[in-house]
């Protein structure tokens, strides 16, 4: 019926649906901070521990670009 091509819906899901997914991920890292009263030196270990893997997926795309544009 829909004739969409996979490496469409993977660039959809990695570059579209993953960083808002991401931004979800830091709103519940906030509320969860809130709710738990952790503080100040609470909410940055949080962040940092779960804010983790976002940092990852950024580094990712930036090597991407930095090995299609400079390297190969």
């Amino acid at each position: 019926m829909f004739a969409i091509a996979a490496e469409t819906v993977t660039a959809w899901g990695m570059y579209v649906l993953l960083p808002i997914f991401i931004g979800m991920l830091f709103f519940i890292m906030w509320d969860i901070s809130k709710k738990s009263n952790a503080g100040k030196a609470g909410t940055f270990w949080i962040f940092v521990a779960l804010g983790a893997g976002f940092v990852g997926f950024l580094l990712k795309l930036v090597l991407e670009v930095v090995f299609e544009k400079w390297i190969l």
